[in-house]
């Protein structure tokens, strides 16, 4: 027991080193979108999403820290249900505008021939409309679900007045509230996997048809290609370790306090780390983001020469 705490507070730590390092990123993101808005008065489809897709996950993290300091325990019912929406509700929108996302490489990108693709292209903002109003409804259905989760279990708190037999409910109720959010994760996922095996054969295509016309390795449509299957790699690399550190809190049912926090520390690697990867993707974050690391070096040695 006395090992225990240590090791509690220490992966404690890491979570919360990677919610602020997930804050950062995010913010980042958000604050050079915003600065480019206010300049041209114009912000564009990728930029709209982006930006849609860090306030998602800056909520995430904050609902999740949340819940870390403050366990639901602890909380009122009201608490618990104004916090378990929130997490649904911003665990939702962080997959899907991440998938959106993936769809929109896709089309702006890939080049295929077939009738149906073309006309999918043309409207880009039509489809991601549609994909939006579409995902409303399978968030409905999920808000629906977890409603009836959250009244078993408030009418469970009722009946029961002991302490062990509230702690039985509320284990209950997060083993079903966890694998909701697993089940309701695979449409997304889905999603983003069959975007991204298009865009592989898209390449592919592009590759053997670069051979028959001699064009040079440093064609602009294979860069773009390999850009996007690099920022989708990640994304779908990153959501899977998210999906399974969800899927095994399920199998393990809260049985292990210390293993349960460690798996969380796994699964909030997606939150945190892909808005760094998506940075360092677009050429017009990126750069604002180099300058920014530039003078944080600068002004750490600056500081050094100044100690010394």
């Amino acid at each position: 027991e006395e090992s225990y705490v240590p090791i509690h507070y220490i992966f404690t730590s890491i979570i919360s080193t990677e919610f602020m390092i997930g804050i950062l990123g995010n913010g980042f993101i958000i604050l050079v979108n915003f600065i480019d808005w206010v300049k041209i008065r114009k912000i564009f489809l990728v930029d709209q999403i982006l930006t849609a897709l860090a306030i998602s996950r800056i909520c995430l993290i904050l609902v999740c820290l949340s819940t870390v300091y403050h366990p639901f325990l602890l909380m009122k019912e009201i608490e618990v249900r104004i916090i378990i929406f929130s997490w649904i509700f911003a665990n939702h929108f962080s997959l899907w505008f991440a998938t959106i996302l993936a769809i929109f490489y896709l089309l702006k990108i890939a080049s295929f021939s077939r009738s149906i693709f073309l006309y999918l292209k043309w409207r880009v903002k039509k489809v991601i409309l549609m994909l939006l109003l579409g995902n409303l409804i399978i968030l409905i259905l999920n808000l629906i679900q977890i409603n009836i989760y959250i009244e078993d279990w408030i009418c469970g708190n009722e009946r029961n007045t002991t302490w062990n037999s509230r702690m039985s409910d509320f284990a209950t109720f997060s083993d079903l509230v966890t694998f909701n959010m697993t089940m309701f994760s695979i449409p997304p996922f889905t999603v983003a996997l069959i975007a991204f095996l298009l865009l592989i054969f898209s390449l592919w295509q592009h590759l053997q048809n670069m051979q028959h016309n001699f064009k040079g390795p440093r064609d602009p449509r294979t860069s773009a290609h390999i850009t996007a299957l690099k920022i989708m790699i990640s994304f779908l690399l990153l959501y899977a370790i998210y999906f399974l550190s969800l899927f095994i809190l399920w199998l393990l049912k809260m049985q292990n306090k210390l293993v349960h926090i460690l798996i969380l520390n796994f699964g909030f690697i997606y939150p945190s780390s892909h808005s760094f990867i998506l940075i360092w993707g677009n050429s017009k974050l990126r750069k604002p983001f180099i300058l920014v690391l530039k003078q944080l070096r600068c002004g750490l040695k600056d500081e050094k020469l100044t100690i010394l």
